[in-house]
């Protein structure tokens, strides 16, 4: 009996076209535009990697003078060379690394491809597995190599395909960084997290991913060009060896614990190591560092900023108004029929079924208003992407974003449907045969 309603709902679609299509156009207007902002917000709010994000930590520790403290009691987002370095050399974590962005002129070695401009990270080797990174050929870095600051470099497949066509190996190949010859070991399969969790600092937190991947040690010993925020309190010692000597904050630093409970004893260790650095008269602030887990991080980051929340709630706000809107339009839809009804219920139609028949009729009405408003939301998600291009990879719909959708703009129609069906309930059979 389902399917029949449901083929007489579609059929009735076309009685009163006027009024079905206000409420189609109605509903999937609503629809639209709650799933658009809806969209960006699961893009933004998003856990970025859940199995193990209360594992992963960001670590912060205060530097800089006296008297010069962040207002909010923050420390800086960043870390001083001289802190990262130590932290990551005494590896109290099972996984830690550095992470520095970088900037290099790539030189290639086809005639057709003129020199260009590239982003990319330096890293330590833990960096991979910590951000379950994939390889799709070759291999990373191994800790010797990360300890010796050798020449290798692991790219992506999209700089490895417009470096060497696509589809082609790159293992074992050459590529120039800034004059700088590198092996390529490694190549990197698809893998764009958003936001860019991992370095919120510095980087366009929605844009593109970086093409490239050097060992630290590397990048310093050579003097890589520095991709990012730099910040300093006083002016540094002449020369790269007094940049690194200094307090000055350009490097970001995650931890992987074992477990989350190991967090405390984590932060324990770093306050004995700010107590120890105060011995060596550094760090003369108060003990003042943080152990974020990612999504605090990206919290205190405020990757999700109030005006897309408030916005969200404003689209659903809308999407209820339309709502009210069809209830109207189907009240009218139905109480134009109540001789088709009275008929129904004497030939012995119960209300259950009279109620089954039209509940099912506004769900045809929510089904091919989830088609228009599918249409409607990925018209509005390419006018974003056209017009905020910070935030471009956030405006992609998934399956689950199209089955929301669809079940949306379905409970919505049944919810709107409620009202008119049980005032279609209502019609007496007789009164209605009295009046043929």
């Amino acid at each position: 009996m389902f399917f029949y309603y449901l083929k007489l709902g579609a059929v009735n679609l076309k009685r009163n076209p006027i009024i079905t299509a206000l409420m189609v156009i109605t509903l999937a207007v609503g629809v639209a535009a709650a799933m658009t902002t809806l969209t960006i917000l699961r893009g933004m709010s998003g856990d970025p990697i859940p199995h193990k994000s209360d594992r992963l930590f960001y670590v912060q520790i205060d530097t800089g003078p006296v008297g010069r403290e962040n207002p909010n009691g923050e420390p800086d987002a960043q870390m001083s060379y001289t802190d990262t370095m130590n932290l990551w050399r005494a590896a109290k974590a099972p996984r830690q690394t550095p992470l520095m962005g970088t900037s290099d002129t790539v030189s290639p070695e086809r005639k057709d491809l003129q020199p260009f401009i590239t982003t990319g990270l330096a890293v330590g080797a833990d960096f991979f597995s910590m951000f379950d990174v994939p390889l799709l050929e070759g291999r990373f870095w191994s800790a010797e190599q990360d300890k010796a600051g050798s020449d290798v470099v692991v790219i992506t497949r999209q700089m490895r395909d417009r470096l060497f066509g696509e589809g082609q190996s790159a293992v074992g190949k050459r590529l120039m960084l800034s004059q700088r010859e590198l092996t390529i070991i490694g190549v990197l399969d698809t893998w764009s997290p958003l936001p860019k969790f991992y370095r919120l600092v510095g980087s366009n937190r929605y844009g593109s991913h970086e093409d490239y991947f050097l060992p630290i040690e590397y990048a310093v010993r050579v003097e890589s060009g520095i991709e990012g925020q730099v910040s300093c309190t006083s002016r540094p010692d002449p020369g790269f060896q007094g940049f690194l000597q200094s307090d000055c904050t350009w490097l970001q630093y995650w931890v992987e614990l074992a477990e989350a409970g190991d967090r405390q004893g984590f932060a324990d260790y770093l306050v004995a190591y700010v107590n120890e650095q105060k011995k060596l008269d550094r760090l003369p602030r108060t003990v003042n560092n943080r152990l974020r887990d990612v999504n605090e991080w990206m919290v205190q980051q405020g990757v999700v900023d109030n005006d897309t929340v408030v916005a969200t709630w404003l689209a659903f706000a809308f999407l209820a108004v339309c709502l009210v809107n069809t209830v109207g339009l189907l009240l009218a839809k139905f109480s134009a029929r109540p001789g088709e009804i009275g008929v129904r219920r004497a030939l012995g139609a119960s209300r259950a079924e009279i109620f089954s028949q039209f509940l099912t009729e506004a769900g045809v009405v929510g089904l091919v208003g989830a088609a228009l408003g599918i249409l409607l939301t990925l018209a509005a998600l390419a006018y974003v992407r056209q017009y905020a291009r910070d935030i471009a990879l956030l405006t992609e719909m998934d399956w689950l974003m199209l089955l929301t959708t669809v079940l949306i703009s379905l409970v919505a129609a049944l919810g709107a449907g409620l009202l008119p069906t049980w005032r279609a309930c209502q019609v007496l059979p007789a009164a209605q045969l009295k009046s043929q």
